[in-house]
């Protein structure tokens, strides 16, 4: 008698094809994500018929219903089934899936909202009379006429009834329509010539208007430049840098704000990509590096970044729901963000974001009784005998301080020789110094306070960089090389940036097997832990594709030496002194802002301080 083989079960499974209607759900839970999913795939579609105005009507939050009206190209009656059908579509042919110039070209998503949701289609196409068609859970109804003047209406109700568990996961109606105003923003910016219309609809009537871009006028920068104060902010706007840079066939343009226009998380970074909205993290990533040496890390950058290339050159089938792009070169995008967030940020000079001034204008109340004492942001006030020492190293290039000196400002007696009179330059002239740590100086409409060891600081800061960028990292040889254990991997990829570190003054060399070793190490950093900033290195690497671990040391180091070497607070300084600190902040790039991303001055207009004495 034979034995039965114990691996092979009586009960074996079997291959079986799914309908219709299983596939198109499953490919909803890909497509569809939550309601804001649906908005984003229905305006996108509105958006590649020619819509020039798309108004889009949601209720509870687009749980139980989310409208879409367009006045495109519209859908041929006969067209209507096929529209929803699976992997049918008019923006491709499916021969090359590279060459891709709309947001829609998968087929996917109609079907996908008709599987899980009660989706009714009406349309009509410029000479041809409406027609309507409706879906309910994947059952299709026959095409009927219908009564619309141009373009195409879609309406998605009960979204998830055929897929009641998906409801569960749902968040608040609130939550849900915060989603879909965000999506609604996001295309809108990249849409400047269309006009958008999101109404919320809950609980029936006309409802109300909770977001609305009219078309704008102009050239690109004109149209973008206004599209964004109206959806991120006049305040945006007004502290923004226009961008505009281009290599190998890569063109990148937007706006980027202004350091001391900071936030504190990352909700007002916008990427895109020919048109699409994307969260890319190598593009992020890209974003923080540009901003690295000039916010601290609980900052985050504002921008609205566009990146325009042949359609072959970046491949956006990555991702079912289009969100991640993959670029054929991933170096030169980087490269080409930071480069141009780079030069527009040092070509901005000393400006400082105009928020500055709005929150200075708001702070200023009736003092309490008993007032709190001032915030010190920088290192602590040494005593008056270190103080008195370090006079000598804290001067800025100016003239040497004698022991009696005044906070009052008399003027010196060769005035200095300037173009144009000291008050029509940027910051002014000095004219007094208070609570020995800001200076007040006049402009010729209006009135500046620099915090004098926070502008000293960054001007000291500038210097050692431009210092060690014209001599480089000096490094120091181990005199016994430290050997890392890592994976294979880990070593391969550590590798690929060894030539990079080499140049922060870190240099390693394969060691056998998945082995490093570290030569030499950045000498300012003294002693350091090798494996310890190996691993750190790896652990960036992995999560963002490149690694600042050594920079940042580095500059942490200069930015600690550049506050020890900065006029201390408590340091009366004369006339000359601050006007010499003036016009050096006007020379020296990023010179509105610290080492940490706060302002270094405040600028009041006239009018500014006429208000707050009731004078206008």
């Amino acid at each position: 008698m034979e034995q039965a083989n114990p691996n092979i079960s009586e009960n074996r499974p079997v291959i079986r094809q799914l309908d219709d209607a299983a596939i198109n759900r499953i490919a909803a839970g890909e497509v569809v994500e939550r309601p804001a999913s649906a908005v984003k795939e229905l305006v996108e579609n509105a958006i590649d018929a020619g819509a020039t105005r798309i108004a889009i009507d949601i209720a509870d939050g687009g749980k139980t219903l989310i409208r879409v009206t367009d006045d495109g190209c519209g859908i041929a009656a006969d067209d209507l089934p096929l529209a929803l059908s699976r992997h049918a579509t008019s923006k491709i042919d499916g021969s090359d899936l590279l060459n891709i110039h709309t947001f829609g070209f998968r087929g996917e998503a109609l079907p996908s909202l008709g599987a899980v949701g009660r989706l009714t289609i009406t349309s009509r196409v410029p000479g041809g009379e409406a027609a309507s068609i409706h879906v309910a859970g994947g059952r299709m109804e026959t095409v009927k006429p219908a009564a619309l003047r141009a373009g195409t209406v879609v309406e998605l109700r009960d979204l998830f009834f055929a897929t009641p568990a998906r409801l569960k996961f749902m968040r608040t109606d609130r939550a849900e329509a915060q989603a879909i105003t965000d999506t609604v923003k996001r295309l809108a910016m990249a849409e400047p010539s269309v006009t958008f219309t999101l109404r919320d609809v809950s609980g029936g009537g006309e409802g109300r208007v909770t977001f609305r871009a009219d078309r704008e006028n102009g050239d690109l920068f004109d149209a973008l430049h206004a599209r964004l104060a109206r959806v991120i902010g006049r305040e945006f706007a007004e502290n923004a840098l226009q961008i505009d840079a281009a290599r190998d066939g890569i063109r990148l343009y937007g706006y980027a704000a202004l350091p001391t226009y900071s936030r504190g998380a990352a909700v007002a970074q916008y990427l895109f990509v020919n048109g699409r909205p994307v969260r890319d993290k190598m593009l992020t990533g890209a974003l923080r590096a540009a901003y690295f040496d000039f916010l601290s890390r609980d900052r985050h950058p504002a921008a609205a970044l566009f990146i325009d290339c042949e359609p072959t050159l970046v491949d956006v089938n990555v991702h079912p729901a289009k969100s991640e792009v993959r670029f054929r070169d991933p170096g030169v995008a980087r490269g080409l963000i930071v480069s141009a967030l780079r030069h527009a940020l040092a070509e901005a000079g000393h400006r400082a974001s105009t928020t500055v001034a709005n929150a200075t204008l708001g702070a200023m109340r009736p003092e309490p009784a008993q007032p709190a004492p001032a915030r010190v942001y920088q290192m602590d006030r040494p005593s008056p005998a270190a103080r008195q020492m370090a006079y000598q190293a804290q001067a800025p290039g100016f003239a040497e301080l004698s022991r009696d000196y005044s906070g009052s400002v008399v003027e010196p007696a060769p005035a200095p020789v300037v173009e144009a009179p000291v008050e029509d330059l940027p910051l002014g002239a000095a004219r007094g110094q208070v609570h020995e740590n800001y200076i007040i100086a006049q402009t010729a409409d209006g009135m500046v306070i620099v915090d004098q060891h926070a502008a000293h600081e960054r001007l000291v800061y500038e210097k050692l960089k431009n210092q060690m960028a014209e001599n480089g990292v000096a490094a120091q040889a181990l005199l016994i090389p430290e050997i890392v254990e890592l994976s294979e991997g880990d070593c391969a990829r550590l590798m690929q940036v060894a030539d990079d570190l080499t140049k922060l003054g870190l240099t390693i060399e394969p060691f056998g097997g998945g082995a490093v070793a570290v030569r030499e190490t950045p000498a300012i950093l003294g002693e350091v832990d090798a494996k310890a900033m190996i691993l750190d290195i790896l652990d960036e690497l992995a999560d963002q594709g490149e690694s600042q671990t050594v920079q940042a040391r580095i500059e942490a180091i200069l930015s600690r030496v550049a506050c020890h070497g900065s006029v201390r607070s408590g340091r009366r300084m004369r006339a000359e002194e601050m006007n010499a600190l003036l016009r050096e902040m006007e020379a020296t790039p990023h010179s509105g802002q610290c080492n940490h991303g706060r302002p270094t001055y405040v600028e009041l207009k006239l009018s500014d301080i006429e208000r707050l004495f009731g004078r206008s």
